[in-house]
């Protein structure tokens, strides 16, 4: 199935049914006749043969081939993260994190211990760009809303959701101002955001801090950071201190002209010789980029350089309020907010995907609840 990335973080909070955002691959390609769609496990690329190997169903001969398996997180080396940090990239990890909050309340209702009460209801998010951004916001307006009609006998006070950045503003790469409204934004929802922290060690029941400070928490969510898929160097490719693929600037291996590599998985550069930011717009891009290079090379053509094109880049930030940059236009608030929600439900795939997504947006605005509050096994 494909998954719509972008609103995972609102599965994990209890905004929105996983099946919302996940549309079924069959589905979408049945009405092309020219291609097929097989479900397996990549084992291994043999560019020289063009052959991909497959687990359970054989080998796979290609003419041409696009890698375009993805990214997965980036932890810097730091110790305990990869093991006790959630992160968010699936279905299967928002659900997972969506049940650890839940079960983070209900066990905070049988704990007479002060400590061990603020310990589980403290939510640390490692990370300040877009995702971390938006998932600060969402988290607390769920803490602060629907869930304490659910636990009274819980202390509002109690519940914390801290944003740590190591750098000095968020969502860097924004104008100033952006992040300056992102900043005043959290802060006035009760986010406790710490800028120029970095984190050094994370532990099952607390994070470590690079001037010694410890945040007793039991929930650590990773936004800080993507390389490429860690398949991409199981399969013997060159990769860069990212994990990716250095590829040409048409996107081909330099030594297999019939490989394209895309997406997070790709090293390129642009005009200016810095390497093409790891999100969805440049991901896409490139896939039509790939597949225009592909029809070139069959007619008997030269594929061309890749280009990116900014079309700018929105973030939300709870009821009401998102960042918004659009080529050379940035703008703040309830119209950058409506954009925000036009867009991605726009860009859903599926009508009854469309619909119910309205449906609950509408109902959390209007009645300021949650679709979806259960802990599944």
């Amino acid at each position: 199935y494909h998954t719509f990335v972008p609103l995972l973080y609102q599965v994990a909070t209890a905004e929105l049914e996983p099946e919302e955002i996940a549309y079924p691959i069959r589905k979408i390609i049945r009405k092309w006749s020219n291609v097929r769609f097989i479900r397996a496990e990549v084992t291994g690329v043999d560019t020289a043969s063009q052959i991909i190997h497959a687990r359970g169903i054989g080998d796979i001969r290609y003419d041409y081939l696009i890698i375009a398996v993805g990214g997965s997180s980036r932890f810097f080396n730091i110790r305990g993260a990869s093991e006790y940090a959630f992160q968010l990239r699936t279905l299967n990890e928002a659900i997972a994190l969506r049940n650890h909050i839940l079960t983070m309340f209900e066990q905070a209702t049988c704990s007479s211990d002060p400590r061990i009460k603020r310990r589980k209801l403290t939510f640390v998010i490692i990370g300040g760009g877009p995702t971390g951004v938006e998932i600060a916001g969402t988290l607390m307006e769920l803490l602060r809303g629907p869930l304490w009609k659910d636990y009274r006998e819980l202390n509002p006070s109690d519940a914390s959701v801290v944003l740590i950045e190591a750098k000095n503003e968020l969502l860097p790469g924004l104008p100033a101002r952006l992040c300056e409204y992102a900043l005043n934004r959290l802060q006035n929802m009760g986010v406790q955001v710490l800028l120029q922290k970095s984190v050094t060690e994370v532990f099952r029941d607390f994070v470590q801090l690079h001037d010694g400070e410890r945040i007793p928490t039991e929930t650590t969510i990773w936004t800080a950071g993507v390389r490429g898929n860690d398949c991409i160097e199981r399969w013997g490719m060159r990769i860069t201190h990212d994990g990716r693929v250095h590829v040409l600037p048409t996107l081909q291996l330099p030594d297999h002209h019939n490989v394209y590599v895309i997406g997070d998985s790709a090293y390129v550069e642009d005009e200016h010789g810095m390497p093409l930011p790891m999100i969805a717009p440049v991901a896409i891009q490139e896939g039509s980029h790939a597949a225009r290079s592909i029809l070139a090379q069959i007619d008997g053509g030269t594929p061309k350089p890749f280009r990116y094109r900014d079309v700018g880049m929105m973030v939300v930030i709870g009821r009401n309020a998102a960042a918004v940059r659009l080529n050379k236009f940035a703008f703040t608030g309830f119209s950058a907010w409506m954009l925000w929600l036009f867009v991605h439900l726009a860009k859903l795939i599926g009508f009854k995907n469309k619909l119910f997504v309205l449906i609950n947006w509408g109902m959390d605005y209007i009645l300021r609840e949650r679709a979806v509050r259960l802990i599944l096994p």
